[in-house]
């Protein structure tokens, strides 16, 4: 049987006419308020997950517990984000599964450290870094509104310093301006092998950062831009592409570590 909502939980509400959605935490004795009227959130608690409510001014919504893209893009933003269409890519980059250890630098809103910390489940860690303590604070509180605080270790880190972990990590992602600064560290603190992904705005700085890579001993380094266009699927008017589309949001990159020449005893922690 599907378990009811709570309070203490994260839910999202789909306009059922317009398809807007609403992001927020349920609390006893609160209410959601929008344009669209007010729905007290003793009126979702108790519901099944899909279930059907309605607005103080009869707007129509339907309640779900958001998914994992709408949890990134729901955080409250202090930086930009990486996108669900890039942050898919990176994911499947970076090699991730339950009980894994990974480093973030750059942690901005948190929004990517959110599926980080997914991706490694209750045993995992991620270890994020940023050269500003409140874009932690506001990260972190991000993530704990996911419900994932408990496996994601944050602390202030200047680009360049060594990573502050303990053994070898299975993957480390960048996400600063200058990602150069931090190949030398990211190499040090990963296991053989195992790959490094980032993302950066300008072909500048993409150029700097492939440098560095494969000056810096990584291999099998990749670079990529990903577009991403809706499609309206009407029964009446037709099917054709939506008129506008989530373009050029950034060239994503992907390495792995490989061991110098007559390095291969090196193993691990």
């Amino acid at each position: 049987m599907a378990r009811p909502l709570e309070y203490g939980e994260q839910v999202l509400l789909w306009e059922v006419r317009r398809g807007r959605t609403f992001s927020f935490v349920l609390r006893e004795g609160d209410a959601f308020h929008s344009h669209k009227g007010s729905v007290p959130h003793g009126e979702i608690v108790g519901r099944p997950e899909g279930s059907r409510v309605r607005s103080s001014t009869g707007t129509e919504f339907v309640v779900f517990r958001p998914r994992l893209p709408e949890r990134m893009m729901k955080v409250r933003r202090r930086t930009q984000i990486v996108y669900p269409k890039d942050a898919g890519w990176l994911a499947l980059a970076l090699d991730l599964a339950p009980g894994m250890r990974v480093v973030e630098i750059g942690t901005g809103s948190g929004a990517f450290t959110i599926l980080l910390a997914q991706l490694v489940g209750h045993d995992g860690r991620v270890y994020t870094f940023d050269r500003r303590q409140d874009f932690l604070d506001n990260a972190l509180e991000n993530v704990a509104r996911a419900g994932l605080l408990d496996r994601v270790e944050a602390r202030v880190l200047e680009a360049g310093k060594p990573f502050p972990v303990e053994g070898k990590v299975d993957a480390v992602f960048l996400d600063i301006p200058e990602p150069w600064l931090a190949v030398p560290p990211a190499y040090a603190v990963l296991a053989p092998g195992r790959p490094l992904a980032g993302i950066v705005p300008t072909a500048e700085q993409l150029k700097g950062f492939v440098t560095a890579l494969e000056r810096g001993r990584f291999v099998a380094v990749e670079a990529v831009e990903l577009l991403e266009r809706r499609i309206l699927v009407r029964e009446k008017e037709g099917v054709r592409p939506f008129e506008r589309m989530v373009g050029f949001t950034g060239y994503l990159i992907s390495a792995r570590k490989a061991l110098p020449a007559g390095k291969e005893e090196e193993c691990g922690g």
